[in-house]
């Protein structure tokens, strides 16, 4: 995988064993797009989709991974990477994801909960890790959004970045689902916090959106997730990798 390139990562959200996606985090607010996530995440890669972004809701919920026979078939169907998060609070599901085929595992919660885990699984698996931040006016959130922590976004990538955390996705709440646009100016100012590769999530609407984004790319902005707006229609696939890639 090229990583000196800007990576669009579009994103399946899996509940129920279907692709849905939710309005910031509502679990009562979902819009179901397909039966089969499988059949999404080829039609991804059919246009152009060099790497998938896969959360198993349920199991975000659960904490616990939930939908790994899904995971498992779309990793080992597809010909490109895909990560994963969701639910993922012991070594033993981490491992468990990764022996399926999944090629990046995405640490959330955990890591504010359980920061022994997370540096575990950082210091075994540092480069098939990303950390999910999840902020909300700069504070982190938690469980599925549903609690805001005491803790800065910018905090916390620094210190996970220096027990081995080499990609953060960023996401400011506020904005996911919202289609009005990435916060930039968060995500360019988390990358040179930390140091490390931030993965942009939440907002992105419209191409323009990803071309803002990739300017940063020597910033450390490595790539976003595209969910509701590929869904609906406002960005195709095929021509924002044509544009940015």
């Amino acid at each position: 995988m090229n990583m000196s390139s800007f990576i669009i990562y579009p994103a399946i959200d899996i509940l129920g064993g279907k692709c849905v996606r939710l309005v910031q985090g509502d679990y009562s607010q979902e819009t179901i797009y397909n039966d089969s996530p499988l059949k999404v995440a080829r039609s991804w890669e059919e246009q152009g989709g060099t790497y998938v972004h896969l959360v198993d809701l349920d199991g975000a919920k659960a904490g616990h991974p939930v939908n790994d026979a899904i995971i498992g078939e779309i990793a080992s169907k597809l010909n490109v990477p895909v990560q994963v998060g969701g639910g993922l609070r012991t070594l033993a599901d981490v491992e468990r994801l990764l022996s399926l085929g999944v090629s990046r595992v995405i640490i959330g919660t955990a890591a504010i909960e359980d920061r022994a885990f997370t540096e575990e699984v950082l210091g075994k698996y540092g480069d098939k890790v990303a950390i999910g931040i999840d902020a909300r006016n700069g504070f982190v959130a938690t469980r599925g959004w549903l609690e805001t922590s005491e803790v800065q976004a910018e905090v916390l990538a620094k210190e996970l970045a220096s027990k081995g955390a080499e990609t953060f996705i960023f996401t400011d709440i506020s904005r996911d689902g919202m289609m009005q646009g990435p916060n930039v100016e968060a995500i360019v100012s988390l990358a040179k916090a930390s140091g490390r590769t931030v993965i942009a999530s939440g907002g992105v609407t419209r191409l323009d959106d990803l071309k803002a984004l990739s300017k940063h790319h020597a910033d450390g902005v490595g790539g976003a997730i595209v969910g509701k707006a590929l869904y609906t229609g406002s960005i195709d696939l095929n021509e924002a990798v044509t544009v940015i890639g």
